[in-house]
């Protein structure tokens, strides 16, 4: 304990410090990543020095250099914060540091793996008979649902990828829709499938379902994957599953679904029809550090086919101690991985079925009072119709807009980013943070509108 108690303490009084510098520090880094490195030194020491000082220089230069991603005023990506029972029971996981691939191998975590894959499906209003896989992020829950998906449709044609490999085979057709997250082009690359085909979406940047329909008529027999979102980046939208869903797997497709942050709306009765009909897909995919606010890092993956799955992602080895069951090892592309379910159950324990509804229409609730009130401000526009959490703006030109954005950054009082929706410049406020209050509102909203007005006085 002499080696791990002093850097311990130091580790805690620089996270106390973090913590409770949130509520009034600027949002954006204080230090430049050259400014870093100096302070930290840049040549390797040349001998050993005790753990707590390097833990020391770390937390005392480090912080200069951070984002306060953490703070209620951060709204520049969908980023969650990190809930007091889930950044504790990660301080937890890292200290007991299991290897969580294997169920006899670790029985605690997987009680907990179990306890919160339970929930999590009962929650979401997904299938009680799937698999769920703990993995990095969306990105490779996307990528485990859609490679199950492949292997299956290649099954079904008679053709076994896990032995075969693609070369030769069948190909694979996979149908997105114009503006679905980048994170699955990724996954699809990952995969092997290559660029998708795209299929025309509405206004708010869903799936039409005339538009997918005359896709898989086009296509004729054959392959086919179709990746449907939960959660629009920009809008907030859902696509409407309940036709795309029924479409697709009338033309035998296997139907996956991106809903990285938007899935959460099935957790709670006000929100839920945002998703109706999503539990129609074969697999999903979300984000633990995003909606439910659990630490980085923590994706999803949903899969109703366990046995799928497991023909996909399975492992075996003489050396590894398993049965013929599904191991967590079977769920995801990592064979060695810590303990995620441990901070994913910490919250769920501590919300309650209650408080994540209450988490999930709070988010929601600031949105609806961003949209509100930035419309209220001279020359914006909200541009999507506010239904989940996201919110774009535009502040007249796209040259414009972009100063408005420039100048929200530069104020420092919150962090809320610039994107390109539909061709346009836009000012986007995701909101994400349990710990976002109504006075965070507050205060990011006169920041936004300062901007406006010093740009005004501008000649």
């Amino acid at each position: 304990m002499e080696d791990f108690a002093a850097a311990l303490d130091a580790a805690r009084r620089h996270t106390d410090a973090w913590l409770a510098s949130l509520p009034e520090r600027p949002v954006p880094p204080q230090a430049t990543t050259e400014q870093v490195m100096a302070a930290l030194g840049t040549t390797l020491p040349p001998s050993p020095r005790p753990p707590e000082d390097t833990v020391e220089l770390l937390g005392q230069e480090g912080a200069r250099g951070l984002n306060a991603m953490a703070a209620g005023r951060f709204f520049g990506f969908v980023i969650g914060g990190s809930h007091p029972a889930a950044l504790a029971a990660d301080w937890l996981s890292t200290a007991w540091d299991q290897n969580s691939g294997l169920r006899d191998l670790t029985p605690t975590h997987t009680a907990v793996e179990d306890l919160a894959s339970s929930w999590l499906l009962e929650l979401l209003g997904l299938p009680a008979e799937s698999a769920v896989g703990f993995t990095t992020g969306a990105t490779m829950a996307n990528f485990t649902g859609l490679v199950t998906g492949r292997d299956e449709v290649l099954r079904r044609s008679g053709w076994d990828a896990a032995r075969r490999g693609l070369a030769g085979g069948p190909p694979v057709r996979v149908l997105v829709g114009e503006e679905r997250h980048v994170s699955v082009d990724v996954a699809l690359r990952y995969a092997g499938l290559g660029e998708p085909q795209t299929v025309a979406v509405d206004v708010q940047g869903l799936m039409r379902p005339d538009a997918l329909a005359q896709a898989l008529a086009d296509g004729g027999p054959g392959s086919t994957l179709v990746v449907l979102q939960a959660g629009n980046i920009h809008s907030g939208g859902s696509d409407p599953f309940p036709a795309l869903c029924s479409m697709a797997h009338d033309h035998g497709a296997w139907v996956h679904v991106d809903g990285a942050f938007g899935l959460w709306a099935a957790a709670s009765p006000t929100h839920a029809h945002l998703v109706d009909g999503v539990h129609g897909a074969d697999s999903w995919a979300t984000d633990a550090h995003k909606t439910l606010n659990v630490p980085y890092d923590c994706g999803l993956v949903v899969v109703r086919d366990e046995a799928a799955l497991q023909a996909s992602m399975g492992v075996t080895g003489a050396y590894l101690i398993r049965d013929e069951s599904c191991q967590p090892v079977d769920k995801v592309p990592e064979l060695s991985r810590r303990g995620r379910a441990f901070s994913v159950w910490a919250t769920l324990h501590s919300l309650g079925r209650s408080g994540v509804v209450e988490l999930v229409d709070r988010l929601c609730a600031h949105a609806r009072s961003f949209a509100a009130a930035v419309a209220d401000i001279p020359g914006a526009e909200v541009v999507n119709e506010v239904v989940f959490t996201q919110v774009c703006v535009r502040f007249g030109s796209d040259a414009r807009t972009r100063q408005v954005v420039a100048a929200v950054l530069e104020d420092g009082t919150t962090w809320m980013s610039g994107s390109t929706w539909q061709g346009r410049a836009v000012l986007r406020i995701s909101v994400s943070n349990w710990a976002t209050s109504q006075e965070d509102v507050r205060l990011s909203l006169a920041a936004v509108r300062r901007a406006v007005e010093e740009l005004d006085d501008v000649p």
